[in-house]
């Protein structure tokens, strides 16, 4: 009895001492099952750098990289996976599990792009077949937009998730339209100068890639979550504040060793153009995220309905909690 007594004394005393001298007690280890829905490449540099600085923090992120976005989002709806990236707004109103977006990674930065010996402008991709990243992704919302605003329908929508993959398959002609991230729009015109051309592309305000959970796996980790979230919000920071800081970064933490020597030169200027472009939020997006991508999405015809509810949506505390603590 007086060792158990002892004992307690000690962890009183020692959270004592943590309140005092301002050292907030650290979380215990906590594994997050995090469900990518792509091949991870250099967009994924923020986010692989901030897996890093939480699992210094006792915050472990296991990212697993799905086939398709889809997959992803059926790993986290059948609680395969604790956190997926995407945006299935689509598959989010369908399912009845309460499951809510509350972080944006980046918004939306792609280039439509066509082979110039087939097309010309968005009219000629009527009866045309096009290839996106996945149902219901925001590259699909985009040429779903543009089909709608030109009066036209394409013949078939072939999902290839990758952007690196629809790129190859461009240069090597067996997709002749389709729409790229920056880095791979910039390395198709590099290899085969004069033969591509990018397609007119209003503002597009809306998430590119954005984190979603069950409501239930949010209320019980919310510690994990917001120490991960901390991270992530620091790393769009340092972007914002110098792009170079992901090559940085990427050298010290041994980040994607095996990438193509031709994308490796596309990294720096990938973050240059989505800092210019404001595609990485110092904020996490929030609640303006949230209202541009009801509407986008619902432009698009991913969403159904009128009067649509954020709250039904998203739920903001997780990245008010971070945000509490980066200040």
């Amino acid at each position: 009895m007086l060792t158990l007594a002892r004992f307690a004394l000690a962890v009183t005393l020692s959270l004592l001492l943590g309140l005092f001298v301002g050292v907030a007690p650290v979380p215990a280890a906590t594994k997050i099952k995090y469900a990518l829905g792509d091949v991870i490449s250099i967009d994924e540099l923020p986010l692989l750098v901030a897996v890093e600085r939480a699992k210094q923090r006792g915050v472990e992120v296991e990212v697993t990289a799905f086939k398709n976005e889809e997959i992803a989002t059926q790993a986290v709806i059948n609680g395969q996976a604790d956190i997926g990236q995407g945006t299935p707004y689509a598959a989010v109103q369908k399912v009845n599990i309460p499951i809510r977006f509350f972080y944006q990674l980046s918004s939306l930065q792609f280039f439509p792009i066509v082979n110039q010996e087939s097309y010309k402008n968005w009219k000629d991709l009527d009866d045309q077949d096009i290839a996106v990243h996945a149902r219901g992704s925001g590259t699909e919302a985009i040429m779903m937009l543009m089909a709608k605003e030109y009066g036209i329908k394409y013949k078939s929508v072939s999902y290839v998730p990758g952007s690196n993959v629809r790129a190859l398959a461009l240069l090597k002609g067996t997709i002749k339209a389709s729409i790229l991230d920056a880095s791979n729009k910039n390395l198709v015109m590099k290899e085969a100068p004069g033969k591509f051309i990018v397609l007119p592309l209003g503002p597009v305000k809306a998430s590119d890639e954005a984190l979603f959970a069950t409501k239930e796996f949010l209320d019980k980790n919310q510690a994990a979550v917001a120490v991960f979230l901390e991270e992530l919000i620091k790393v769009n920071r340092a972007i914002n504040a110098d792009p170079k800081a992901m090559l940085d970064q990427r050298k010290k933490l041994g980040l994607l060793k095996d990438i193509p020597a031709k994308l490796e030169d596309e990294i720096l200027p990938y973050f240059q153009e989505g800092v210019k472009n404001d595609i990485f939020p110092n904020d996490g997006g929030g609640a303006r995220a949230a209202k541009n991508d009801l509407e986008f999405f619902s432009l698009s015809g991913a969403l159904k309905g009128e009067n649509l509810k954020v709250e039904d949506f998203w739920t903001f505390a997780p990245l008010k909690a971070a945000l509490d603590k980066v200040k």
